[in-house]
């Protein structure tokens, strides 16, 4: 496997090449990574070529941006090996896991459960828990083992004939933790439950085969993963899109309309309501040509790599505590820590001062930051564009804030 050249690939992205009074250090790519020439060329490229609707129009321009748009989604099913009539376009993986949570909830009533864990983003619990009450179905957490991977053991107690949804996340955006979806999948399955996966923080970052995780379900958005903001989509397994009803009504999602009853469009255009973001899906088409040309097994030792020697290096500063699954343990490109009793947002408010770019707060995981007896964390996350250099630089910064509040 060959080792990732990053100043190349920095050269690929504006924002590294733009000139600025103070460096820039970003190290916030689970928040929202950075976009390459390559998908701000494809998105350009529409609305100078053929700025026109889709599917419907019999003329050149809109005929080629149907083109454009369903080589997008074919472009996307490649690369999470999927079937391209199981690829559904929504604006980010918050709009998918609702969609599947609205859809899927219609089906369950008292004496049914859902399953997810205590890591969970709000975008894949409060759905949840907010249908729950309307539809009277249990919401029932995996919790934690001491070292804040996830405790299959009490995976395997919880899920049950009484089970009909287990919905997890693939890698945690707050602590860096990769959960057993296989394993899980394999525990749904076995009780007749579906399986949804939320990979948003994984897509971008390692590989990632709907086949092999053996998921019913996977969601995520373009902006984590190279893309533009704004646009995501949903894999379902044919058979069960097949079987779910529409989140959305009218536009291209229609087949046919009377005063009394409609007939919906086939997949994946029965989830695709009103005008789509044609310019945000052909992005996400070049996203995932662009992610898969540099290799999402490339990615992953690099960021593995680096992961670890930004272990090493934040965990000898005096006062640092470091988050998530120990060395040695299997985590994703995110590492979320505290220095003394700084408040992460003063934390990451002197860390912005000198260039570098982190997250401070409970990164939409309030749950599992009470679990943890945490009022948050600092979080710093990797891509393929960070080097040791950006760790140094991090490095630097916290030392600076220790010594600014005198930790």
């Amino acid at each position: 496997m060959h080792m990732l050249d990053v100043k190349k690939i920095r050269r690929d992205f504006p924002m590294f090449r733009r000139k600025a009074r103070r460096p820039f250090v970003y190290l916030d790519s689970a928040a929202s990574a950075q976009t390459p020439d390559a998908v701000l060329r494809a998105m350009d490229a529409f609305y100078r070529e053929c700025r026109a609707n889709v599917h419907r129009g019999m003329y050149p321009a809109s005929a080629e941006a149907t083109d454009r748009y369903e080589a997008a989604r074919a472009q996307v099913a490649r690369f999470i090996n999927a079937e391209t009539e199981e690829v559904v376009f929504t604006r980010g993986a918050t709009e998918a896991l609702n969609l599947l949570a609205y859809t899927l909830s219609r089906r369950l009533g008292p004496g049914d459960e859902v399953v997810l864990s205590i890591m969970e983003h709000h975008s894949n619990l409060v759905p949840w828990q907010q249908l729950a009450k309307q539809r009277g179905f249990a919401v029932k957490f995996i919790g934690l083992k001491d070292d804040v991977t996830l405790d299959l053991e009490q995976a395997r107690r919880l899920i049950g004939p009484a089970t009909k949804v287990v919905s997890v996340m693939h890698v945690s955006n707050a602590l860096g933790t990769v959960l057993p979806v296989q394993e899980l999948a394999a525990l749904a399955h076995r009780n007749g439950a579906l399986m949804i996966v939320d990979a948003a923080q994984s897509l971008a970052h390692r590989p990632v085969d709907v086949r092999d995780l053996d998921c019913d379900f996977l969601a995520f958005s373009g902006h984590k993963m190279f893309g533009p903001t704004g646009i995501g989509a949903l894999y379902g397994r044919r058979a069960e899109l097949e079987k779910l009803e529409p989140f959305l009504y009218g536009g291209d999602m229609i087949l046919e309309v009377t005063k009394e009853n409609a007939v919906w469009n086939d997949l994946p255009w029965k989830f695709e309501a009103g005008t789509p973001n044609i310019a945000g899906a052909i992005g996400l088409g070049a996203a995932a040509e662009y992610a898969a040309a540099i290799g999402p097994k490339v990615i992953a030792a690099h960021e593995r790599s680096l992961v670890g020697y930004a272990m090493r290096k934040i965990a000898a500063v005096p006062g640092v505590r470091v988050f998530g699954p120990p060395a040695g343990v299997e985590r994703g490109g995110v590492i979320s820590f505290s220095v003394g009793d700084i408040h992460p947002h003063d934390l990451t408010n002197i860390l912005a001062g000198e260039g570098v770019c982190v997250r401070g707060g409970h990164h939409c995981a309030m749950p599992l930051m009470r679990e943890l007896a945490l009022p948050g964390t600092t979080r710093a996350s990797f891509s393929a564009y960070n080097d040791k250099a950006d760790v140094d630089a991090l490095v630097a910064a916290i030392r600076k804030a220790k010594s600014i509040f005198d930790v």
